[in-house]
C-alpha cells in the first residue's frame, strides 16, 4: 500500500512536471504565431530546459504531488497558482542573467502562467468531475440501497453533509429534502436538493414526500442555529410521525466519517437544553492559567474534573489534583495524562476536612491559583448526614481558605450553588456560609495589594453530574420505567458542564483583577428554568418511548429539603451585568471575618462531637434565611 501512495504520487509529479515542458513552448507559439521557428533556434531549448527544472522543483518544494486528484478544489488550484508565480518569478531571474530576456516576448510570460495553472490544474479538475460523473450514474442506478433523510437546516453544515453524500465512501444517505426556519430559504434548492419549508410544515413536507415515494426513515439536523425550544418541537414532531432523530455534531467530523460514512449522533438531553453559545474572552482565561501552578480540589467530581480538562488546554506551569476519592483521582489523572503527557502535575489523596494535611499540600504544591470544587452536594444525602456536611461543605472551605490566605496565593475560585440561595436544606446552608466566609477573606484583604482574591461563582445544575436527574432517569428508562419525579411543577435550571466550566473560568479572571469587585459573588446566566417532569418525558421520547402509555411518569412527593424551583440571588440581592456575556455579580450579605471564626470554630466541635441539633441550630442563626424542612438526621 505504501509502495502504492509512492507510484501515484510520483506520476502526478512526472505529470505536472511534463505539462510544465509543454507550456513554455506552446505559450511561445500563442505569442509569436508564425514567427514561433525563427524563436524556436534562438530560445526554445534553453528556455524549455530552464523553465521545466524551475517548475519542477517548485512542484516538488510545495508538495502538489500530494494532493489527492479525487477531491481537486478551488483550494488546490490556489497552490498550484502558488507554485506558477514562483516558478515563473525564478525563471525571469535566471533566463535574464542567461540571456538578458532579449529574445523573450514579456507577455510570452503571463501567457505562460496562465498556460501552467490551466494544464496543471485542469488536469486535477477534469479527473475529479470524470469520477464525479460515473459516481452519479452508479447512484442513480442504486439509491434504493441508501436510507432517505430529512435534514433540518440549510446552511453550510447542510451543503456539505449532501455534497459529502456524493462521495463513495458516504454512499449511505439519500437527502430527500430539507427544513429551514428562514423564511428566505425556502423554495430554493441546495445541490438539486429542495427546501421545502419551515418546522411548522414538517408533518405536511414528509406526507408530501411519502405521496411521492421519496418518503424519508430519519430527520438529521444539519445546523448549529438551532436552540433548546426548536429542538424539543423538532423531537415531537418527528416521534408524532414515526422518524428517529439525530444530528451532525461539527462541520469538522463530516471529514471523519465513522461506519455509516457520514457521522450523525443520537440528539442528547445538552441539545434539548441547547442554549446560544456564549462569545468567551479566551485570552482573559489563558491569561488567568498559563504558566502559573493551578491547584483543584475535588478534582475527581463532575465540576472538578471539567475543571481539570480545561485548566490544562491552558498552558499552566503545573496542575495539582487533589481528591478524597482513590477512584476518582486516579482516573482524572489518568486521562490528563493522556491528553497531556508533558503537562507536570501531581495528584494528592486528601481530604479537605484534615486541615494538617491540607496545610502540607499547600506547602508541597505552592500553587497559585486555586479552584475549591470539593463539596458535598447532594441534598438528601446532606439532610441525612448534615454533620458530615457540614464538615466538608464549611469546615472544608475555611481549611482551604486559611491556608490559600496564609501562603498569599493569588486567587481561590470557591464553586458555590443556587441552593445556597434562601435554602431550606443543610447542604444549600452550608454552601451559604461557605461563600460567606470567601467573601469576608476577600473583603479583609481588598486593600492589601499581596492579599489573596477570593472569588465565588455560583451556579445551578450541570448535567450528568453525580446525583443528577439525568442519568437517574437514564437507568430508570432502560429499566422501562417507571420515571420518578418528585412533583409535577418543581424546576430547575440546568446548564451543561463544560459550559459551566468555561463560565467559572471567565468569571475567575475577571474576579481576581477587579479589586472593586471584593466580596462580591459572581452568578452565571443559567437561562430560563425547565420543568423537571418535561424533562423526564422529552428524555423517554429520545429514547424512542411513548410517555406515559409505554413508560410512566411517576410522581413521588418533594423530598426533605427539597424546593419547586431554585433561585440564583436573594431577595435583597441585586444582579449587576459585567462586560463579560452570561456573568452577573451580586452583593450578598456580608459577616466580619473574626466573628465567622469563632461560629466555625463551634460549627467543627460540634459537628465532630455529634451534636445534631446544636448545629442546626447555629446554622439557622447563622443563615437567618434558611428555612428547613427537615428529614432524617445522623
Amino acid at each position: 500500500m505504501r509502495l502504492f501512495r509512492f507510484t501515484k504520487a510520483r506520476i502526478a509529479f512526472l505529470h505536472d512536471v511534463f505539462m510544465a515542458a509543454i507550456s513554455f513552448p506552446l505559450a511561445l507559439y500563442i505569442r509569436v504565431g508564425d514567427s514561433f521557428f525563427w524563436y524556436a533556434d534562438r530560445v526554445l531549448l534553453v528556455g524549455t530546459v530552464v523553465f521545466t527544472a524551475v517548475a519542477a522543483l517548485c512542484f516538488w518544494s510545495m508538495r502538489l504531488y500530494r494532493g489527492v486528484w479525487h477531491y481537486a478544489s478551488l483550494n488546490d488550484v490556489m497552490q498550484i497558482a502558488k507554485a506558477a508565480t514562483v516558478a515563473i518569478l525564478i525563471f525571469m531571474s535566471l533566463m535574464f542573467v542567461i540571456t538578458r530576456l532579449d529574445d523573450i516576448p514579456r507577455s510570452m510570460l503571463v501567457i505562460e502562467w496562465l498556460l501552467l495553472i490551466s494544464l496543471v490544474g485542469g488536469s486535477r479538475i477534469a479527473y475529479r468531475i470524470a469520477k464525479d460523473k460515473r459516481f452519479d450514474t452508479m447512484l442513480r442506478k442504486e439509491n434504493y440501497r441508501r436510507i432517505p433523510v430529512l435534514l433540518f437546516g440549510a446552511g453550510d453544515m447542510a451543503e456539505q453533509f449532501i455534497r459529502a453524500t456524493t462521495l463513495p465512501e458516504n454512499a449511505t444517505h439519500q437527502v430527500v429534502g430539507l427544513i429551514d426556519d428562514h423564511g428566505t430559504r425556502i423554495g430554493r434548492k441546495i445541490h438539486g436538493v429542495d427546501v421545502l419549508g419551515g418546522l411548522t410544515d414538517f408533518e405536511d413536507i414528509v406526507r408530501a414526500l411519502q405521496t411521492r415515494g421519496n418518503a424519508p426513515q430519519r430527520v438529521i439536523v444539519a445546523t448549529a442555529d438551532i436552540d433548546g425550544k426548536q429542538m424539543r418541537e423538532l423531537l415531537n414532531r418527528a416521534q408524532a410521525m414515526g422518524l428517529p432523530l439525530s444530528r451532525i455534531p461539527r462541520m469538522t467530523d463530516l471529514q471523519s466519517g465513522d461506519e455509516d460514512g457520514i457521522p450523525t449522533r443520537p440528539i442528547a438531553v445538552e441539545d434539548l437544553l441547547g442554549r446560544p453559545q456564549k462569545v468567551l474572552d479566551r485570552d482573559a482565561m489563558r491569561t488567568l492559567v498559563e504558566g502559573r501552578r493551578v491547584l483543584i480540589t475535588g478534582a475527581g467530581g463532575t465540576i472538578g474534573s471539567e475543571l481539570a480538562r480545561q485548566i490544562a488546554g491552558l498552558a499552566p506551569r503545573q496542575i495539582s489534583l487533589l481528591d478524597s476519592s482513590e477512584f476518582a483521582l486516579y482516573e482524572i489523572d489518568l486521562e490528563i495524562g493522556i491528553a497531556l503527557p508533558d503537562l507536570p502535575r501531581s495528584i494528592a489523596l486528601a481530604d479537605v476536612r484534615d486541615r494538617a494535611r491540607v496545610q502540607r499540600v499547600f506547602e508541597t504544591e505552592a500553587p497559585e491559583i486555586v479552584f475549591h470544587a470539593a463539596a458535598l452536594k447532594h441534598v438528601p444525602m446532606v439532610e441525612n448526614n448534615p454533620l458530615e456536611g457540614v464538615l466538608t461543605n464549611v469546615v472544608g472551605t475555611r481549611n482551604v481558605a486559611d491556608a490559600a490566605r496564609q501562603r498569599k496565593i493569588a486567587t481561590v475560585v470557591l464553586i458555590s450553588t443556587d441552593k445556597a440561595v434562601n435554602p431550606t436544606n443543610v447542604m444549600g446552608a452550608t454552601k451559604r456560609l461557605a461563600e460567606t466566609y470567601c467573601q469576608a477573606l476577600d473583603i479583609l484583604g481588598a486593600d492589601e495589594p499581596a492579599a489573596t482574591r477570593f472569588v465565588t461563582v455560583r451556579f445551578g445544575n450541570v448535567l450528568g453530574s453525580t446525583g443528577s436527574v439525568v442519568p437517574l432517569f437514564q437507568r430508570q428508562i432502560d429499566a422501562g420505567g417507571p420515571v420518578t419525579v418528585t412533583h409535577p411543577e418543581v424546576t430547575r435550571f440546568f446548564m451543561t458542564t463544560r459550559e459551566a466550566v468555561e463560565l467559572v473560568i471567565e468569571a475567575s479572571a475577571l474576579g481576581s483583577r477587579r479589586a472593586k469587585l471584593a466580596g462580591k459573588i459572581f452568578v452565571l446566566d443559567m437561562g430560563e428554568p425547565v420543568r423537571i417532569q418535561d424533562l423526564a418525558r422529552q428524555m423517554i421520547r429520545l429514547a424512542g418511548r411513548r410517555p406515559d402509555s409505554e413508560i410512566e411518569v411517576a410522581f413521588t412527593g418533594l423530598r426533605p429539603g427539597e424546593k419547586l424551583y431554585e433561585e440564583l440571588m436573594h431577595s435583597a440581592e441585586q444582579l449587576i451585568e459585567t462586560e463579560m456575556e452570561g456573568i452577573y455579580v451580586a452583593s450578598p450579605r456580608t459577616a466580619d471575618h473574626a466573628f465567622l471564626s469563632r461560629a466555625f470554630d463551634a460549627l467543627e466541635e460540634g459537628s465532630r462531637n455529634g451534636r445534631y441539633a446544636e448545629i442546626l441550630d447555629h446554622l439557622k442563626r447563622l443563615v437567618p434565611e434558611f428555612a428547613h424542612q427537615p428529614g432524617g438526621a445522623g
